[in-house]
């Protein structure tokens, strides 16, 4: 593992999971604020298209290792944790990821004197009260890093985030796109508010070096909120394709999670169907201070879902899925 950067004028910032959805919105935000950011990734090739940008020192590595992990933080004023799955493809995965990664962060961190960290949690998370492994794992990980004191943390919690290359739109337009006329919608009343990874990123620099955010732990959330159904009868009438959702009852919605949660690519499963028994939305405001206006979804999604050159992001979209990193 060949580092760069390490001496400078400019602050060095490893970005854990840069090489993701929202990482790499993040990195190219913080290369424009005039940061040096260092990106870990297990298979750097794939993702050259960051190496594009000045001040990004991109390295294979794997990052559940300690020691590479003191090595990769070494030089770096400021640690972000993206690192996300959303569902598990062996026993106790959320936790290795969501639990047990951050606590080496932690370690890397005090061994290298860095104090700044901002980490990426989930709205709902909660370690004890939790409906689902994904939800409880984030919630532990998030008190984990908060816990320490001679860590300055931010933390933040979004609804769903959506943009270029995300995991929302673009996976229900390729879903759509497979689909039979007829599509049944398991937890179709559930509500979301869901961000746009702009907003996201622009609130994620803007803590950065503003002291009023240190201990806090942000909900993220767009200024509208939407249903299920309702974000997949917008994507629809976007793409202008004939389809019939069908509305299903809780008992089949868990039904269907249990089956499709034992196919391949799990598309839908019984943890997420947990996940969605409560609303994904806000119940406070952002701090006036950040100064982000919020952008709905149909502000921002036309662009990017009608857009012929997305169309390689959409075939993508199941690597995209696993890992933000």
């Amino acid at each position: 593992m060949q580092l760069k950067f390490k001496r400078s004028d400019k602050p060095l910032i490893c970005v854990l999971g840069g090489s993701g959805f929202v990482g790499q919105h993040l990195v190219s935000k913080l290369v424009e604020s005039g940061y040096q950011v260092r990106v870990p990734s297990q298979r750097p090739e794939r993702h050259r298209e960051l190496t594009v940008l000045p001040e990004i020192d991109l390295v294979q590595a794997d990052i559940h290792n300690t020691s590479t992990l003191r090595k990769l933080f070494s030089g770096c004023s400021i640690v972000i944790n993206l690192v996300a799955i959303l569902n598990e493809s062996q026993r106790n995965e959320f936790r290795k990821v969501h639990a047990e990664l951050p606590s080496k962060i932690i370690q890397a961190c005090q061994e290298n004197g860095i104090t700044r960290l901002l980490h990426m949690s989930a709205l709902n998370a909660d370690a004890k009260g939790g409906l689902s492994q994904y939800l409880k794992s984030k919630g532990e990980g998030e008190n984990l890093v908060h816990a320490v004191e001679s860590l300055e943390v931010t933390s933040f919690r979004p609804s769903v985030i959506f943009g270029t290359g995300d995991h929302l739109f673009s996976h229900f337009a390729r879903l759509l796109k497979m689909a039979p006329i007829v599509i049944p919608l398991a937890c179709p009343q559930t509500r979301f508010a869901p961000i746009y990874v702009g907003d996201v990123v622009d609130i994620m620099v803007a803590s950065l070096e503003n002291r009023q955010t240190i201990g806090q732990r942000y909900n993220l959330c767009g200024p509208r909120t939407y249903t299920l159904l309702q974000l997949m009868e917008f994507t629809i009438h976007m793409l202008k394709i004939n389809r019939q959702i069908i509305e299903l009852s809780d008992g089949l919605s868990k039904l269907q999670a249990k089956i499709m949660g034992k196919l391949p690519g799990k598309l839908f499963t019984y943890d997420n169907y947990l996940s969605l028994q409560v609303d994904s939305v806000c119940r406070s405001k952002l701090p006036e201070f950040f100064n982000t206006k919020l952008h709905a979804i149909e502000e921002i999604v036309p662009a990017y879902l009608l857009n012929k050159s997305h169309c390689g992001r959409l075939v993508k979209y199941r690597d995209l899925a696993r890992h933000e990193y």
